[in-house]
């Protein structure tokens, strides 16, 4: 079966342009189609990621981990996400490929790196870097449905060492494109990423699987931090942007973007008629999950710090459109 050419294709038009291409990280309860179609009218990547899916659940309703609308993508959306899929059985994985091919999805990628304890408890994410040999079969398993398979992971479990090995054994696999986040499980994000091992991931990379595309994830702000990295280090074909979002919705604007109060309380209400539209279909997420997204917009460096207060104090969409219709009368 041909393999989709989602990250090849990808790649060769970043290529063109002299840069890495640019990816949002998938990312629990942030990562579904409203903040991903926020995300795109601020700058949007080349190419975004879902939330994480347990693979069993895009087959089994009865699942412990439902889908709900993890797979959803909005009309507006011009380019569907990669399905970014956790489990540890590869017939799950064989399956949920498959099923995603057929919704019209071009690419799956395997999260090899989830430090969460519920994920790990179910032997999901960074768990799989201490079982290799399965990691294996469920990559293999995931590649029947020929579409292009991914992963994301981190240099290890416990010890950073640990990347000669594991990360061997994954370019073995034959993937299209590894991301690796330059931590391990237990540093979690409590040190800083692993920048010194770059050029040796690199020239692993091509010494193993020369074919396989290379993304690094880890304290990369924005695109020029990332646009620099990739100078710094040639080879690396990928840049992953996580946290930075949380700073500015533009991190991926291709030209530093000074952003204005009055632009990011624009985004805001955009993410609270997308949210209120994408709620008339699904039940989650509920109003407490736009909380965390707050602090992007009402920042205290603008002036914002009172807003905030009163933004994480409401209770509903209705309510915190009250707040901003307040505040911006006070501006006039």
């Amino acid at each position: 079966m041909t393999e989709s050419t989602f990250w090849q294709a990808l790649a060769t038009q970043a290529r063109s342009e002299q840069r890495p291409f640019f990816t949002m990280a998938p990312m629990e309860a942030v990562s579904n189609t409203v903040f991903r179609q926020v995300v795109a009218q601020a700058a949007a990547p080349d190419a975004f990621f879902t939330e994480f899916v347990y693979a069993r659940s895009v087959t089994d309703a009865t699942t412990k981990f439902p889908v709900h609308g993890r797979l959803y993508v909005a009309p507006a959306e011009t380019k569907a996400p990669v399905v970014q899929l956790w489990g540890q059985t590869p017939a799950d994985f064989a399956t949920a490929a498959m099923a995603v091919k057929q919704q019209g999805f071009q690419a799956v990628d395997l999260n090899m790196g989830c430090p969460d304890g519920t994920i790990i408890k179910h032997h999901g994410g960074s768990d799989l870097i201490r079982h290799p040999d399965l990691a294996a079969e469920c990559i293999a398993a995931a590649k029947t449905a020929g579409l292009a398979v991914s992963v994301k992971t981190r240099l290890g479990y416990s010890k950073v060492a640990e990347y000669r090995a594991w990360v061997t054994t994954l370019l073995q696999q034959d993937v299209a494109l590894l991301t690796i986040h330059l931590r391990t499980k237990q540093e979690m994000s409590k040190v800083g990423a692993h920048f010194e091992l770059i050029d040796e991931l690199i020239q692993l990379r091509d010494a193993i699987a020369p074919q396989t595309l290379l993304q690094l994830n880890g304290d990369i702000p924005d695109y020029q931090a990332g646009l620099a990295l990739a100078q710094q280090h040639p080879g690396l074909d990928g840049i992953m942007i996580g946290r930075g979002i949380f700073a500015s919705p533009f991190a991926f604007a291709k030209q530093p973007h000074q952003q204005t109060l009055a632009e990011l309380l624009g985004l805001l209400r955009l993410q609270l008629d997308l949210f209120d539209e994408f709620a008339t279909s699904y039940d989650v997420p509920r109003f407490p999950a736009l909380k965390r997204f707050f602090k992007i917009y009402a920042r205290p460096e603008l002036g914002a710090t009172a807003l905030r207060n009163q933004l994480m104090a409401a209770k509903s969409t209705a309510a915190v459109r009250q707040i901003l219709t307040d505040f911006e009368a006070q501006l006039d």
